[in-house]
C-alpha cells in the first residue's frame, strides 16, 4: 500500500511541516519585497487595485481598501497601514487630506476621511498590460500580477523594513536622482557608488555601509546649529527618530544628569525646528557634543538587504539590485518596443490593405457575389496585383475587416491624408526599429528624461560626511559630587554627609585602591562598596596616562618592595590584585602622577624596625630607580628588613648625607 504523504508519523513531524509551510509563506508572500518590482505583496496588490480604478481623480481611501480585498486577504487594517506607509514616501501616491506626519510621528486620519491617486511617475514607470505576468486571486475570481513591469529600482528609493520568519529585511532609501544616475552609469558600464538619503535630512557617515549588506551600519546626526551661547536649534532629525521622541530623549538625560537643559521648544510644521535652552554657564558646544552622545540626536542603522528573487530569499547589496534593476529596465524597454513596433507594422498593413482596396475600388467586385465564401475571394483576387508592396500575406481576417469598411467610409476617403499616414507609420517604424538596434541608448535616454520630468525638487537632504563617536564620559555633565566612607569602604554620590572627593556624573566609573593592595573599578552609584580601608578612590578616565607609585610588604613576613605602573585596560567590577597576593600584604606608600618626571623625582624615607646589629633604621628611596611597567609587576625589592613606617622626604633632604 503506498502511504499517504499528507499523513505524519509523528506530531513532532506535523509541527515541523506546519511550521515550515507558514514560515515560506511569511517570507515570499507578506514580509520580503521581491527583486522584479521592490513591493512586497500587499503594496503590489494596493499598487494594482489604485490602477483598476484610476480615472484621473482621487479615491477615497476607504474605497481603495475595500477594492484591494479582492486581492489581499489579511484585512482592512493592514491594508489600510501599508496604503498610508507608501503615501507617507511621497513616490508612488499622490495624497490629499491628512496623511500624518512623518517627522512628529502623528498618525493619519481615518480612511474615509483621506484621498489617492496613482502618481504620474508610478504610471510611467510600474504598469503595462502587454508586459504584465499575471496569476490568479486567491480566490480565483481575478487575476494579479505576479510582478509589476517597474522600471525603477523602488525598493532603492523608497527603503523598506521586514521582519519573517528567522529573516529580516531592512533597505535604507536612497536619492532619486542619484539612483537614476547610477542606473545610467550601469548601462555605461561605469562605476558608481550609492549612498543612502533620507527625507529628514540630517548629517550621515556611511563610511562602513558595505553597500547595504549584513553587517553595514550608518550613522546619522541631527542637524544642530548654536543660536545663541544658551541656544541650540535641531532643524533635521535623524531617519528612524520623531520630533516627540527625540525631545523625550533630550528630557530623560537632563533627568539622568547626564546634560543640562533649562527648556525646550518644539516649533515643528513642515520642517522640524526644536529649540534647546541652555542654563546659565553651560558651553554650548560641549552640549552640542552631549545631544549626540545621550540622545537620539544620533542614532545607528544597520541595513540588511534581503529580497525575493527566483522564489527564494537572497541577500544582494545596494550595487547588485541597481544592476539587475537598470537591466531588467533595458529588458522591458526592449519588450514594449517590440510590441510597439508590431502594432505600428498591423497599423501599416491594414491602412495600404485598406487604400489599395478602396482606390482601386475592389469594393465593387463584391456586388455581384451570392456567398460570403465568393465576397471574400473577390476581394482576394482584387488584391492579388498588389500583394507584392505588403510587407506580410493578406489572411483572412484581413478580408473580414474590409468588409466591415462602412460605405460612409468609402465615400469621403481622402487619398492625400492616407498617405500621409502610411508615410508617418513608415517613419515611426523606422525610429522604432532603430531603437531597438540601439536599446542600450535609447534605455540611457529614458532614465535622462525621467530624471528631466520627475527629478525637480528630489535633491539630496542628507549630508554625506564622516565624524567621530562622541566619547560620552568626556562631554557628560558632571552634576552630582563623589563622597567617600572612609570607615566602611564605601564611596558614591548619595552619601551626602561623607567627604566629598570631586565632581562626578551619573556615567562615570570611579576606581579604589586598598590599602592590602587590591584595585577595582565600578560603576558609580549612590552608593557602592569599593574595599576595606581604601587609600585612593577617584573617577576612573581611560584618557588619562596616569602614573602610579606604589611600595609594599609582599605577605606578613615578606620583602618590602617598590613598583612603578600603569593601569592599563580593565574589567568593570573585577578585582586586581596589585601584590603577588599573599595574606597579610600590606601597602605602606601610595602615590599617584601625570607626569613622568614627577614619578621619578619622588624620595621616601624607609624606617626600618630596630634589631641588633643594625645601625641605620632609617634608609632612603628613589622611584627614579624603579621602571613603569604594567599593574601585575611583582616590583624591586627594597629591603628583605622588617619596615616601620615609610614617610616623604623633606624638600632639603640630601640622601648622602642621610636622614
Amino acid at each position: 500500500m503506498t502511504p499517504d504523504p499528507d499523513q505524519h508519523v509523528s506530531l513532532g513531524e506535523m509541527y515541523s511541516d506546519y511550521f515550515l509551510d507558514y514560515a515560506s509563506y511569511v517570507i515570499l508572500e507578506r514580509a520580503v519585497p521581491h527583486l522584479g518590482d521592490g513591493l512586497k505583496p500587499v503594496q503590489r496588490r494596493i499598487l494594482h487595485s489604485m490602477k483598476e480604478l484610476d480615472d484621473g481623480r482621487y479615491n477615497k481611501v476607504a474605497n481603495l481598501i475595500g477594492n484591494t480585498m479582492k486581492y489581499h486577504p489579511h484585512g482592512d487594517a493592514a491594508i489600510g497601514d501599508a496604503t498610508v506607509n507608501l503615501g507617507q514616501k511621497d513616490l508612488l501616491i499622490d495624497t490629499q487630506g491628512n496623511w500624518g506626519n512623518t517627522l512628529t510621528g502623528d498618525g493619519a486620519a481615518a480612511p474615509r476621511y483621506i484621498e489617492a491617486r496613482l502618481t504620474k511617475f508610478a504610471l510611467e514607470v510600474l504598469f503595462n498590460p502587454k508586459t504584465t505576468e499575471w496569476t490568479p486571486s486567491y480566490d480565483g475570481r481575478n487575476k494579479e500580477p505576479i510582478t509589476l513591469p517597474s522600471k525603477f529600482p523602488v525598493l532603492l528609493a523608497q527603503g523598506v523594513e521586514g521582519i519573517a520568519v528567522g529573516l529580516a529585511c531592512k533597505m535604507l532609501p536612497h536619492n532619486f536622482i542619484e539612483i537614476i544616475d547610477g542606473c545610467i552609469a550601469v548601462l555605461r558600464k561605469q562605476p558608481f557608488e550609492l549612498l543612502p538619503d533620507f527625507p529628514t535630512g540630517g548629517i550621515m557617515d556611511a563610511s562602513d555601509y558595505r553597500d547595504g549588506l549584513r553587517g553595514g551600519k550608518v550613522r546619522v546626526r541631527a542637524r544642530i546649529s548654536i543660536e545663541k551661547k544658551n541656544l541650540l536649534r535641531i532643524s533635521e532629525i535623524p531617519f528612524g527618530t520623531t520630533t516627540g521622541n527625540l525631545m523625550d530623549s533630550i528630557v530623560n538625560a537632563g533627568e539622568k544628569g547626564k546634560m543640562k537643559v533649562s527648556k525646550i521648544e518644539d516649533n515643528t510644521a513642515e520642517h522640524a525646528d526644536i529649540l534647546v535652552y541652555l542654563p546659565a554657564g553651560v558651553d554650548a558646544d560641549t552640549s552640542r557634543d552631549a545631544l549626540y552622545a545621550f540622545t537620539d540626536c544620533e542614532m545607528s542603522l544597520s541595513p540588511n538587504g534581503c529580497v525575493i528573487t527566483d522564489g527564494k530569499p537572497k541577500f544582494l547589496g545596494v550595487t547588485e539590485i541597481l544592476k539587475a534593476s537598470a537591466n531588467q529596465t533595458r529588458e522591458l524597454l526592449g519588450v514594449e518596443l517590440e510590441i510597439k513596433l508590431r502594432e505600428l507594422q498591423e497599423k501599416w498593413h491594414f491602412s495600404s490593405l485598406e487604400k489599395i482596396f478602396i482606390e482601386n475600388r475592389i469594393y465593387r467586385d463584391i456586388e455581384e457575389c451570392e456567398t460570403w465564401e465568393a465576397v471574400l475571394k473577390a476581394i482576394d483576387d482584387g488584391l492579388e496585383p498588389f500583394k507584392k508592396l505588403l510587407h506580410r500575406e493578406v489572411t483572412e481576417d484581413d478580408l473580414i475587416r474590409l468588409t466591415e469598411i462602412k460605405i460612409k467610409r468609402i465615400s469621403k476617403y481622402d487619398s492625400f491624408k492616407a498617405d500621409e499616414l502610411i508615410n508617418g507609420l513608415e517613419d515611426a517604424i523606422a525610429e522604432t526599429e532603430k531603437n531597438i538596434r540601439n536599446l542600450t541608448r535609447f534605455t540611457i535616454r529614458w532614465f535622462e528624461n525621467l530624471k528631466k520630468n520627475f527629478g525637480k525638487g528630489r535633491e539630496r537632504k542628507t549630508e554625506i560626511s564622516t565624524f567621530d563617536r562622541v566619547v560620552r564620559t568626556q562631554v557628560v555633565a558632571a552634576t552630582e559630587t563623589l563622597y567617600l566612607d572612609e570607615k566602611n569602604g564605601f564611596a558614591g554620590y548619595g552619601l551626602k554627609k561623607e567627604k566629598p572627593i570631586e565632581k562626578c556624573s551619573t556615567i562615570d566609573d570611579i576606581i579604589a585602591f586598598t590599602a592590602d593592595g587590591k584595585m577595582k573599578v565600578t560603576k558609580v552609584a549612590p552608593k557602592v562598596f569599593v574595599g576595606q580601608r581604601p587609600m585612593r578612590v577617584a573617577v576612573f578616565r581611560k584618557d588619562e596616562d596616569l602614573i602610579y607609585s606604589m611600595l609594599y610588604r609582599d605577605g606578613r613576613d615578606g620583602p618590602v618592595l617598590a613598583k612603578r605602573f600603569r593601569v592599563g585596560g580593565v574589567t568593570r567590577d573585577k578585582e586586581y590584585d596589585l601584590t603577588p597576593g599573599k595574606k597579610g600584604s600590606r601597602v605602606f606608600y601610595f602615590a599617584v602622577h601625570r607626569t613622568e618626571a614627577e614619578s621619578e623625582a619622588q624620595m621616601l624615607i624607609v624606617h626600618l624596625k630596630p634589631a641588633l646589629r643594625l645601625r641605620n633604621v632609617s634608609r632612603p628611596f628613589h622611584f627614579a630607580e624603579v621602571g613603569i611597567k604594567g599593574r601585575g609587576s611583582r616590583g624591586n625589592i627594597v629591603t628583605k628588613l622588617t619596615v616601620d613606617r615609610v614617610a616623604r622626604a623633606p624638600k632639603d633632604f640630601d640622601p648622602e648625607v642621610g636622614a
